[in-house]
């Protein structure tokens, strides 16, 4: 009988070990086919998870973020000791003791998944976490799981604890969109990981396990109890003293406000570093963690921004596009067909739905709906979308989303009969499906804007505004929209005579249609002028059509467009008559730099937008190099076309900067119907460009012109920016001299002339001759006074001139070229910019009762 035992025993010994050697090869086997595909560990050790990469003003401050997960990476050193115990707590207490598989954990987890029948509970560590966040994917299957619990164990052998903690805090997610315990407190406490309190840090470490229902923004209530949890435990394991957790427990819940849409600050620089990453930086960019530095002054920008949109709203105002919308006795034709593409249409309204918030419209064969919850602008009451327009009001819309499908149409003869072709080739087809639901529309009531500032000393862009709404992936007209620019192209024509010595402020220019040696005679605005020639300071005052004409026939289109290219115009100009009133496109990006390099004395210098990038490594990115500056004119020169261009100001179509209180350069610009308008001018801190147009180039309206829409933002942007900066004055180079003129024919005064003015000359071109006297007689100099006719400037001797044939720019002489058909329209033929009574002559007037501005620059001006 014992024997028998004995044998029995020997036998389940032998088949219990030959189970276990079975099981052992069934274990090694599993491991073997699970290892087989399993990935490489080695890319945690550099692993670079996807980070927030931020653009800074220049002042530090946040003004744009890109990213694919907001995420801001930071070391494990940085994060004091107690958000990590917190962390602890909460997830992994034994995490510094285990080998990465917490075995009583997964047993609990396996008895509760086999009671309940499914995969309820799990038993993951820290650092299974990180391989299931990193590694592999987070479906809930064994087979997952088989290949987490062995990668934990190579993970523990290959990184230390703190690597995998770090790898662990930056990985998770804490809710509404942010990733990692940086952005987490940045978003809930407006704080560093570095500076959160003890309670600060439960609640952080709280959210982990449910961020949808333990995050305090959603519901504060339960996220201060899972808090309590997480200090109890905290306490329960040592990691913090009871004076310590009931001191946390009582601190009250301090959320950070909730933060504001960062893109409408500047959407168009965060669009432009955007796409100097992707040139620099390649396919790594979108991993992000990228800090780019611009010249952006957020108070400028700003202030920028509410200039534009409340120019834009007046304009709104004066031609009532503001609801509620009425419908007029005789209101514009709608389009008739089935529109596609992007462009502009004219619909009628045909509803409105209160409930849903929105207006039917119908263009053409089409159907469509305009939501009025991003038409703030047009409804600045908020009202119903059944009070906001009359049935039967046209309005302009454009297509948000495709049109439906239509037939197209056969090829007709004259007759309207299909042509043969398509007559044989003719097969039954169906009518196109009904159309099921409205396209959504856009509303495109008013026309847009555009504001380019740039700091003349640095040439640092300042603020960059190219749209009414501040929404990221709209259009940067600044930079991109290529309008005419009108009038504001005189001072490039006068300039590159007063550079060539070819022309004075008081040189004598036509101003009489009929006196034009060529085809193309536009016409002034103003059809006072035209009637005797007027002084080239007069002219460009009072914007003289004709007198910019006559000018680029004596000069040469083609110098005048080099001398442009040279001031900072890169876009392509051509070299007829109507170059002279703006005919050609150019961005107000282009029109700032070219003033800006006036302002500057003459010297040219590529605008900075972006000044550095430092990339996830902290090792900062080579720049494109910037282009080498320039001289375009020498320093007197600038002066003397400076000089002239405060007439505008204070004489001429731009009058209302006179509000600003300190001298200002600049010139309205206006184009034909009133497509585009502009203001450019300058001080002696900033240049600043405005445009003021509809995309589709649709007429602006009777009445409008440079100097009502868009010279009223340019007068407020400079008077925010100025605010408190001393007043300066243009200073006056060597190489001018002053004398008195007869404002007649711009000759030297005789003595004891009453009506006589002062003006600036390059020292050289000043007048020889004297003005005749009231009584046709001469008071010194020839006889016949010199007539101006050459080109030259009737008072410079011809000695002189002789002297100086070889040091002057070559001047082509073609007053018989004729204008070449353009894009536009001919150009402001009366499209010129002001009211007529600020056509009115009053030169060498001067403003009283105002402080007499200073001379010189401050010593260090303050920057903008």
């Amino acid at each position: 009988m014992k024997a028998t035992i004995v044998r029995w025993l020997k036998r389940i010994m032998v088949a219990l070990l030959l189970l276990g050697a079975v099981g052992a090869a069934v274990v090694a086997l599993g491991i073997k086919r699970f290892e087989a595909d399993l990935p490489s560990t080695a890319e945690l050790k550099n692993y670079q998870p996807p980070q927030v990469t931020r653009i800074l003003a220049r002042d530090g401050a946040v003004i744009g973020e890109l990213f694919t997960e907001r995420r801001t990476v930071v070391r494990i050193a940085l994060i004091p000791a107690h958000m990590k115990l917190a962390v602890l707590a909460a997830e992994d207490a034994a995490f510094y003791e285990h080998t990465g598989l917490n075995y009583l954990g997964m047993l609990r987890a396996i008895a509760v998944n086999v009671r309940s029948t499914s995969k309820r509970q799990g038993g993951s560590t820290i650092t299974q976490q990180v391989v299931k966040n990193v590694l592999l994917t987070p479906e809930r299957t064994f087979d997952r799981k088989a290949r987490e619990v062995i990668l934990a164990r190579k993970i523990e052998q290959e990184l230390t604890k703190d690597e995998i903690l770090e790898l662990y805090l930056n990985k998770i997610y804490f809710g509404h969109s942010r990733y990692g315990i940086e952005e987490a407190a940045r978003y809930y406490f407006g704080k560093s990981v570095r500076d959160v309190t003890l309670a600060e840090a439960a609640m952080l470490a709280g959210v982990v396990k449910g961020p949808g229902v333990y995050s305090p923004r959603i519901n504060l209530q339960r996220a201060t109890a899972r808090r309590a949890f997480v200090l109890d435990q905290m306490l329960a394991k040592g990691f913090a003293d009871a004076a310590q957790v009931e001191a946390a427990k009582r601190e009250a819940v301090t959320l950070a406000p909730e933060p504001e849409s960062l893109n409408e600050l500047a959407p168009e620089v965060v669009a432009e570093a955007q796409r100097m990453l992707r040139k620099l930086a390649g396919p790594a960019m979108d991993r992000g963690g990228y800090t780019v530095t611009t010249t952006i002054d957020p108070a400028a920008q700003s202030a920028a921004r509410a200039a534009v949109r409340k120019n834009l709203d007046a304009y709104a105002k004066r031609h009532k596009l503001l609801a509620p919308l009425k419908r007029a006795k005789k209101e514009p034709a709608s389009f008739d067909g089935t529109p596609s593409g992007y462009r502009v249409f004219r619909g009628v309204v045909t509803g409105a739905d209160d409930a849903k918030g929105t207006l039917s419209v119908q263009v053409g064969t089409l159907r469509g709906v305009v939501s009025l919850k991003n038409a703030d602008r047009y409804n600045p009451k908020g009202l119903k979308p059944s009070e906001f327009a009359e049935v039967g009001k046209v309005v302009r819309v454009s297509l948000m989303g495709a049109a439906p499908p239509s037939v197209p149409e056969d090829p007709e003869t004259e007759d309207g009969d299909p042509t043969p072709a398509a007559a044989a080739s003719a097969v039954p087809t169906a009518p196109p499906p009904p159309q099921t639901a409205p396209v959504p529309l856009r509303l495109e009531l008013g026309p847009e804007g555009a504001l380019v500032a740039i700091d003349v000393r640095t040439r640092e862009i300042r603020a960059l505004v190219g749209s009414y709404a501040a929404t990221r992936g709209g259009l940067d007209r600044a930079t991109f929209a290529k309008r005419q620019p009108g009038s504001t192209f005189k001072p490039f024509v006068f300039g590159y005579g007063i550079k060539a010595r070819t022309m004075t402020p008081a040189t004598i220019l036509e101003t009489n249609p009929a006196a034009l040696g060529s085809n193309y005679k536009p016409q002034n605005y103003d059809e006072s002028e035209g009637h005797s020639p007027a002084r080239l300071r007069e002219a460009l005052a009072h914007s003289v059509n004709v007198a910019a004409v006559s000018a680029i026939g004596r000069l040469g289109p083609s110098n005048v467009a080099a001398f442009a290219n040279s001031l900072g115009i890169h876009a392509k100009l051509g070299t007829d008559l109507s170059l002279a009133l703006g005919a050609y496109e150019i961005t107000p990006r282009e029109m700032a730099t070219a003033y800006a390099t006036i302002a500057a004395g003459g010297l040219y210098e590529e605008p900075q937008l972006i000044v550095k990038i430092v990339g996830p490594d902290g090792a900062e990115l080579s720049l494109p190099p910037r282009p080498p500056s320039h001289r375009a004119m020498e320093e007197s020169e600038a002066y003397v076309l400076t000089n002239v261009l405060t007439s505008v100001v204070r004489d001429g179509t731009g009058k209302a900067a006179r509000a600003l209180g300190r001298p200002i350069a600049g010139k309205t610009g206006t184009s034909n119907q009133a497509k585009d308008t502009w203001f450019v001018g300058y001080s002696t801190d900033l240049a600043c460009a405005v445009w003021t147009g509809y995309d589709d180039a649709a007429p602006l309206g009777t009445g409008e012109a440079g100097a009502s829409a868009a010279l009223p933002a340019f007068i407020e942007f400079m008077k925010k920016v100025h605010d408190k900066r001393p007043v300066t004055d243009f200073p006056a180079p060597r190489g001018i001299v002053r004398v008195k003129i007869d404002p007649n024919t711009g000759l030297l005064a005789y003595e004891g002339q009453e009506d006589a003015i002062e003006e600036v000359f390059l020292a050289g071109t000043e007048p020889s001759d004297i003005a005749p006297l009231p009584d046709g007689g001469v008071d010194g100099g020839e006889e016949d006074g010199g007539d101006g006719g050459d080109g030259l400037d009737a008072g410079v001797a011809a000695a002189d001139e002789e002297k100086k044939a070889e040091e002057v720019p070559e001047v082509v002489l073609d007053p018989g070229v004729e204008a070449k058909p353009t894009k536009a329209e001919e150009p402001t033929p009366k499209g010129e910019e002001g009211k007529k009574d600020e056509g009115k002559k009053d030169e060498g007037k001067k403003d009283e009762g105002k402080k007499k501005p200073s001379t010189e620059h401050p010593a260090e001006p303050p920057p903008f």
